[in-house]
């Protein structure tokens, strides 16, 4: 009977690992959330602006994966932008107590990206976002294709292979 539990295991789980991976590449469509920049002017999430692809990416100033994600994006984003046309918007979740520290670290460290808050949580509960950081690749049409939660260095490497599959000649 353990013989046949442990081949069970050896199994099932790569087929629920393939089914909790599959998950990520449903395709959903960016939600309509009305967001501030960090001037406070008015942004709605369905309409950004952009014609190629976007990076969403969730942070907050008391996360260090995500200071360390952006960061490393940030080192990279100039060259991503001449070849991909890629956009990135920051989407802060700075709640009302720490939301004024959003600026003065984004301005401290020259951040060029679009900065968005959100410290009522609307935009993270429709993008299903449990914890920080948490990335999103959108299509030009809107569309999420590419969704990478946590950060590890060399995550951002993986993110521009993605961003690359998007604008590549078909």
């Amino acid at each position: 009977m353990k013989k046949l539990l442990v081949l069970f295991g050896f199994i099932a789980l790569p087929i629920v690992a393939f089914v909790q991976h599959s998950e990520l590449f449903d395709v959903k469509q960016l939600p309509s959330v009305n967001l501030k920049d960090m001037k406070g002017n008015a942004i709605n999430t369905a309409s950004l602006g952009f014609t190629g692809p976007v990076v969403i990416s969730f942070w907050a100033t008391w996360c260090s994966p995500c200071k360390k994600e952006l960061s490393a994006i940030h080192d990279l984003y100039e060259v991503w932008q001449e070849e991909t046309g890629v956009n990135l918007v920051a989407v802060s979740i700075d709640d009302e107590k720490t939301k004024s520290q959003v600026s003065v670290y984004v301005n401290g460290k020259a951040w060029d990206y679009m900065v968005l808050m959100d410290p009522n949580g609307d935009f993270k509960r429709a993008m299903g976002v449990n914890n920080v950081p948490h990335t999103f690749l959108i299509n030009q049409e809107g569309a999420i294709v590419y969704t990478h939660n946590n950060y590890a260095p060399g995550d951002e490497e993986i993110l521009y292979q993605e961003i690359k599959k998007l604008v590549a000649p078909k």
